[in-house]
């Protein structure tokens, strides 16, 4: 059978049991596009923009744990989607990315809509290829996909000459399986070092379970709760590890790090045993690395060798998928019964892992993530974009399940979350998503309220407007003397001083509600902390997308805080 190169990319996603690809036509592409408009089977969605169909990709990918998929032409569009794949990349999330490229001949004579893709993406990718011929490009699609959702997940980059999409191979076939001499993940702990792991667990006083993205990469959230039950082991999953442990469960202590809960920070910091399943020691979860748990001895479980004491020294390291590791740990290990160590732990948990002071006068808007909690009882899948609402949101929504926190943890990226609920809507029909969003980051992909209301995805954005980029005025108000420097979504030029919030007449732009019924989609405005509950409850029946916007006490910060640079344990309350 013959095919072009067009055809063979679409028949790849059809052997890859691709659902839904998310991207933007241009010249280069029209072949695949040409191809894809008939083909019934892939559900293609046309973004506003480029970044946004990576970031939905993305966001599909953490919903369902298959690879997702976008599609953008040569040099801005393919540029557009870095900042979606560099985000994949930080936090382990299978995506291939198809590019077009300008024709092979015209490669480096700076042709129109020229970009060197490959090398731009090398270090944001968890490998790239630059297609070089028609004959080629079958195995390399294989190779991709394998790639991308093979030992530690992360994107692939697939870009394609419009010779080689416009170029035919006789005799085409798809492969049925990959070889690739260079990569062969191991997924098999070494069994002396899980024996080694059971020792030191069986002998530690004061141990602690700290778990992370990889949990939920693996499928490993029951072998964890298992190993949890069995030892009594309190259990801290970070930032990107919430939901691989119920945020309800008697052992769970909370997030650690900058502005994760006290009893889980004060549990690492005085603890003789890290058992660590899945997790990175990134700094936001480390404060200053040299007093990370001092006393304390590690087991470090990850699937990526390079991982191994890249940051903090580790003391028995265990290579291979964490759902393997932890099922041969569960056999092994002894049971333990809850002690002294689990009551000081449970002393420091007390009632709430955080807490904070309610207004009558304004919305707090941990009171609206609060509400939204009760409200949905934890089933609903939560995007988030990038700041204070980010944290809020982890801290006072309990993830009871894993993939229901759709969040960019390692790049931080503004503007992920609405493109990424969109991809996650693809992928979870069960159950409701939310996009919690803040003033300033909701603005950053604004546009794919279209895409929303277009296509009738039933996402429901949550705006929690102070009127500030307010991680960053936080920032300035604790260590830079209140000096918001263009941190201010009111001001501008015309005023260089600020006098304060609450003295600004200045009216907010855009209108979040003028804006979202301009683009087709429901919207409501509350400012009455009385009004919450009814305001969401409101978007939330909305058969459709709806946007609720929520205008919150201005200078509410995120507590607790442990200031960059200092130890764990060295914690601003607020």
């Amino acid at each position: 059978m013959n095919k072009t190169g067009a055809q063979i990319v679409i028949d790849a996603m059809l052997k890859e049991d691709v659902e839904v690809v998310f991207g933007y036509p241009g010249g280069v592409v029209i072949p695949i596009f040409d191809v894809l408009y008939d083909t019934k089977e892939i559900n293609f969605i046309l973004t506003r923009h480029e970044q946004a169909a990576a970031h939905a990709a993305d966001g599909f990918a953490r919903a369902t744990g298959k690879t997702g998929v976008c599609i953008a032409t040569s040099g801005p569009g393919a540029t557009n989607i870095m900042t979606g794949l560099a985000t994949a990349y930080l936090d382990s999330i299978p995506m291939v990315a198809i590019t077009g490229q300008v024709a092979s001949p015209l490669l480096g004579t700076d042709a129109f809509q020229e970009a060197d893709i490959v090398g731009i993406s090398r270090p944001i990718t968890k490998h790239n290829f630059l297609v070089k011929s028609v004959d080629e490009l079958p195995k390399v699609l294989k190779q991709a996909f394998h790639i991308a959702n093979t030992g530690r997940p992360g994107p692939v980059l697939v870009d394609i000459p419009l010779d080689v999409s416009r170029g035919v191979m006789e005799n085409y076939s798809y492969p049925e399986e990959v070889s690739l001499r260079s990569y062969k993940p191991n997924l098999n702990g070494h069994a002396k070092q899980i024996e080694k792991a059971a020792e030191m667990i069986s002998q530690s006083k004061k141990p602690v379970i700290f778990a992370g993205g990889g949990i939920i990469h693996s499928g490993a959230d029951k072998e964890l709760k298992e190993l949890a039950e069995k030892t009594n082991i309190p259990v801290t999953t970070t930032f990107m590890g919430l939901g691989g442990f119920p945020g309800d469960h008697p052992l769970f202590i909370g997030m650690p790090g900058m502005h994760g809960a006290k009893c889980a920070n004060f549990t690492l910091q005085e603890c003789d045993l890290i058992i660590s399943v899945g997790a990175r020691f990134d700094d936001r979860v480390t404060g200053y690395v040299q007093s990370f748990a001092p006393n304390a001895s590690i087991i470090h479980m990850d699937i990526d060798p390079a991982a191994i004491s890249k940051i903090i020294k580790v003391d028995v390291p265990v290579v291979g998928d964490a759902k393997n590791i932890l099922t041969a740990l569960n056999k092994i290990i002894k049971k333990r019964k809850a002690d002294s160590w689990n009551d000081q732990v449970n002393e420091w948990k007390g009632e709430k892992l955080f807490s904070y002071t309610d207004s009558d006068s304004e919305i707090k808007p941990q009171a609206v993530i609060e509400k939204l909690y009760d409200i949905t009882k934890g089933e609903a899948l939560v995007a988030t974009e990038v700041g204070q609402h980010q944290m809020w949101a982890a801290q006072y929504f309990r993830y009871l399940k894993p993939r229901t926190l759709i969040s960019s943890g390692g790049l931080g990226t503004m503007g992920f979350g609405m493109p990424a609920a969109m991809g996650a809507a693809f992928g979870n029909r069960s159950l409701p998503v939310v996009d919690i969003a803040g003033d300033g980051s909701i603005q950053m992909n604004i546009q794919e309220l279209a895409t929303l209301a277009i296509n009738n995805i039933p996402v429901k954005v949550i705006i929690l407007n102070n009127s500030y980029l307010g991680m960053v005025r936080q920032w300035q108000q604790l260590f830079f003397n209140r000096r918001y420097s263009s941190t201010c979504l009111r001001g501008g030029s015309l005023c260089p001083v600020c006098n304060g919030p609450e003295n600004c007449t200045k009216k907010y732009i855009p209108d979040f509600v003028k804006l979202a019924e301009s683009y087709n989609v429901a919207a409501f405005r509350c400012d009455e902390p009385a009004e919450v509950e009814n305001v969401l409850r409101k978007g939330l029946e909305v058969d459709g997308p709806a946007v609720m916007e929520f205008i919150v006490s201005q200078e509410e910060n995120v507590y607790p805080m442990v200031p960059a640079g200092k130890p764990l344990d060295d914690i601003l309350e607020g």
